[in-house]
């Protein structure tokens, strides 16, 4: 497609316009152009490198998928990056590779998606969920609260692109490893250090949501300990000693030994191509994303409805999520009904998350009730996630702005 410019989306801020003005005449209503939740920024320069790859004859684990690994590692500054089908998947190999095993406790914060409590679940592990502070974070208070002995590790989250303070965890408990589910963080970091970084591993997620995506699933494990990389490196392809790569490829060997039963959690050099040209427009897609959250910051300051994101002042935010708090006190109508006139609206909102401990298989297989973590349900009662992504104009953040503040003054109370 000639005339466009490289790494710039194929779809975009101008799209809007496009399917507004396509609208048909006559008497009928004009409904509003949908504003997505997600768009994912993907240009030329990532169509490119993948048909590069779908021409090379070589499409799984490869020569991508190493070079994808070894830019990571350095982008981060960490000893090493092991490239996954998902963030799921990262955790689950960093947490096998702690040692984690039957009979162990694993402490999740309650606010946080399934995956995170699924992945101790498949090493036969209790999930001992947790509270979150004001900030949806785990804090040292929340953790102090539910560490026994059989504590093995600790998964802080770092929710919509704010990091948890994994050093302020460990003056709780330094003997623990800590595992941080960096899903939403990439880039991001605590006093100058990025996520990643923070704690003994940590697992990234590609998916296309996310400030950067391999095109719709992958993920990142990253540790500086070599112990827990070659673990991870042999689990993650079936417990095999040697990948496909280094079979099939030139100089590579046929023969092979299975050192433990692993799992089949690679990525493919499909995936890795475009991950690659994610990862050098990083700083580009992250800045977009700063500059929506940004513009919603000064729009919405001052609302008696809505209360703008927390953040810690000098850490760095990725803005993977702008996630609003609604006074509902000063207001008619509940969440659900905010969510139905912004889906009535065009706007396409979202709720993360539904905490873990309100979830029947939290409930029947560990026997969390709700009420067990008040400040986690009050926070996911209040909160609405809105769209950012790079692409989005500012004429389309200002139509999500001007109708979350119509809805709620519409709904006042006074």
């Amino acid at each position: 497609m000639p005339g466009r410019e490289p790494g710039v989306p194929l779809t975009g801020a101008t799209e809007d316009a496009r399917v507004a003005a396509e609208q048909p005449g006559g008497n009928d209503p004009i409904e509003p152009a949908q504003i997505p939740f997600h768009r994912p920024a993907i240009g030329e320069r990532e169509i490119a490198a993948a048909i590069e790859v779908l021409e090379s004859g070589w499409l799984t684990t490869g020569s991508r998928a190493h070079a994808f690994e070894a830019a990571f590692a350095r982008q981060l500054g960490v000893r090493h990056a092991l490239a996954v089908n998902s963030a799921t998947a990262a955790l689950h190999l960093a947490l096998e590779a702690f040692g984690v095993e039957a009979g162990d406790e694993v402490i999740v914060p309650t606010y946080t998606f399934t995956a995170c409590g699924e992945v101790c679940a498949y090493l036969g592990a209790r999930v001992v969920l947790a509270d979150v502070g004001e900030d949806y974070l785990l804090g040292p208070e929340q953790l102090r609260a539910v560490i026994t002995d059989s504590t093995k590790a600790v998964m802080p989250v770092h929710f919509g692109g704010q990091a948890a303070d994994v050093e302020a965890l460990r003056t709780i408990a330094p003997h623990l490893r800590y595992l941080e589910d960096a899903a939403h963080a990439l880039p991001a970091g605590v006093r100058g250090v990025p996520t990643g970084r923070l704690g003994d591993a940590a697992a990234f997620s590609f998916y296309a949501t996310k400030t950067m995506t391999t095109g719709g699933e992958g993920g990142m494990l990253v540790t500086d300990d070599d112990v827990i990389a070659e673990r991870a490196r042999v689990m993650r392809l079936h417990g095999i000693s040697a990948d496909a790569w280094n079979r099939y490829g030139r100089g590579g060997s046929w023969a092979y030994e299975v050192a433990e039963a692993g799992y089949k959690y690679n990525l493919t050099d499909l995936a890795a191509a475009i991950g690659l040209v994610q990862l050098e427009r990083l700083d580009e897609l992250a800045l977009a994303r700063a500059a929506i959250a940004t513009r919603y910051d000064a729009a919405f300051a001052g609302s008696p409805y809505v209360e703008i994101p927390p953040r810690r002042e000098g850490d760095r935010h990725a803005w993977h999520l702008y996630v609003v708090r609604l006074n509902l006190e000063r207001m008619t109508i509940d969440r659900a009904e905010v969510m139905r006139r912004l889906a009535d609206a065009g706007i396409g909102a979202s709720v993360h998350f539904i905490p873990l401990h309100l979830h029947p298989h939290y409930q029947r297989r560990y026997g969390y009730q709700p009420g067990d973590f008040p400040v986690a349900e009050r926070l996911f009662r209040n909160s609405v996630s809105l769209p950012i992504w790079p692409g989005m104009s500012d004429e389309q953040a200002d139509r999500v702005v001007t109708t979350v503040l119509e809805i709620c003054e519409s709904a006042s109370g006074g």
